[in-house]
């Protein structure tokens, strides 16, 4: 599908398909939902958000959607813990899938399992990718609802990889080929100074994802279903930090921290020729690449795989039984079929539901333009992300551990075997 094309299906999408979903029961009275609702990737997100619940208000004139936009993931958790503590938090948020450990032992949050009365609702709860359902279910319970699911995946600058004597539409398979390839396309000046990194993988914002997608492909799970057990000193962990350090050592990858915001820039600006990054970011790359480029699964180590990532969609504890019932019904308005498939064209997210891709505007979209359904097709290699009790905590061990080892203040291994020290103590009352 040509860029234009592309863009003006965005442009239009918004405007369609928010209606038609199954009907459910009416409020008995009229009741407001505050729906705190992270903005952490580039592209129109509040105005489709906005569309959204102003789709459903029209259905549901009893109840009223308020989205509140609070910054990142990460201000967005800690805002909706701070109302919580306070009293007074949003009734429904979006929050990483990896926050329903925390949320779970805040107490801030009720299983979806409550509201799920009818065959209908048994349905809805099934239909989901059971990848995205492994980071909403623990001890037997639905905690989270998928919403904006993603997984990593590679984007290449196919003019870049001509210029540099490789096959345009032949993305690396391996490691191997992804390090051999990074350094034909490594470009520097007659000053020596490098003006075209051949890879980027991003160690801000969210190091311990892109990581993890290395480290199941060196065959290690970093965490246990349970969340109370880590493997960062595992031997097959610091492999795959050498690998990432040895991209870095061999001057084919930018030294230092690199930034996940400025990621996505750097490759328009082709400043980089293969990025690592969220699916999330397809829209905003559609959107500003002036150049051709692919979107593929990440490299094979010893095998194939990735994190899944995102965002679910939470009920809050504290809200009256009336908010809650009205945020279950906004909650599965929108995780309906005909508008996840519509949330995937628009945003570049994975639709969360084979029945999604099933719809005729998702099949239509995906035979037009195949990058869409690459992180999809890559669910049959992916795993949980990783997530942990106390998971703040715990990830930032884990990044100070990764970001150390990158910037060369400690070797691979003495930078995982502090960061296991340090979550095993985090960790401890919680086995």
């Amino acid at each position: 599908m040509k860029r234009k094309a592309f863009l003006q299906t965005v442009a239009g999408a918004a405007a369609l398909a928010l209606t038609g979903t199954v009907p459910l029961a009416h409020a008995q009275s009229a009741t407001e939902i505050s729906f705190y609702y992270p903005v952490a990737v580039g592209g129109p997100i509040t105005k489709l958000i906005d569309d959204y619940a102003a789709g459903f208000m029209k259905e549901n004139p009893s109840i009223k959607v308020t989205p509140i936009y609070a910054g990142s993931y990460q201000d967005t958790i800690v805002k909706a813990l701070t109302a919580h503590k306070a009293g007074n938090p949003p009734v429904t948020s979006v929050l990483l899938s990896t926050d329903m450990f925390t949320l779970i032992d805040e107490d801030a949050i009720v299983p979806i399992d409550n509201f799920v009365k009818t065959a209908d609702d048994r349905a809805w709860l099934a239909s989901f990718y059971p990848a995205f359902m492994q980071n909403s279910q623990t001890g037997g319970k639905t905690w989270g609802v998928p919403f904006q699911r993603s997984t990593v995946v590679l984007y290449w600058n196919k003019e870049a990889f001509k210029a540099a004597g490789l096959d345009p539409n032949r993305p690396p398979s391996t490691w191997a080929e992804m390090r051999d390839m990074a350094a034909k396309l490594t470009l520097k000046d007659a000053g020596g100074k490098v003006t075209q990194w051949g890879v980027q993988i991003p160690s801000s914002g969210f190091p311990y994802w892109l990581f993890q997608g290395l480290a199941i492909q060196n065959g290690v799970v970093l965490a246990n279903d349970a969340g109370n057990a880590v493997r960062f000193d595992d031997p097959a962990t610091v492999e795959a930090l050498q690998y990432w350090v040895d991209l870095v050592k061999a001057g084919v990858h930018p030294p230092g921290i690199v930034e996940w915001g400025t990621t996505p820039k750097d490759f328009f600006e082709r400043k980089v020729a293969m990025m690592w990054t969220t699916t999330g970011n397809l829209t905003n790359v559609c959107a500003n690449a002036k150049f051709d480029f692919g979107v593929a699964m990440l490299p094979a180590g010893k095998r194939r795989g990735s994190p899944t990532g995102g965002g679910n969609f939470y009920i809050s504890k504290k809200a009256t039984a009336a908010q809650q019932e009205a945020a279950f019904r906004f909650i599965k308005w929108i995780t309906q079929p005909e508008r996840a498939a519509r949330w995937s064209i628009d945003t570049g997210y994975v639709a969360v539901s084979q029945a999604a891709y099933d719809t005729a505007a998702l099949k239509k979209y995906g035979a037009e333009f195949p990058p869409a359904l690459v992180a999809r097709d890559q669910l049959p290699n992916a795993l949980a992300e990783f997530s942990t009790h106390d998971n703040q905590r715990v990830t930032k061990a884990l990044n100070d551990g990764l970001q150390a080892a990158l910037t060369g203040a400690k070797t691979p291994a003495q930078a995982m075997r502090d960061a296991q020290a340090e979550a095993g103590r985090l960790l401890r009352g919680y086995r």
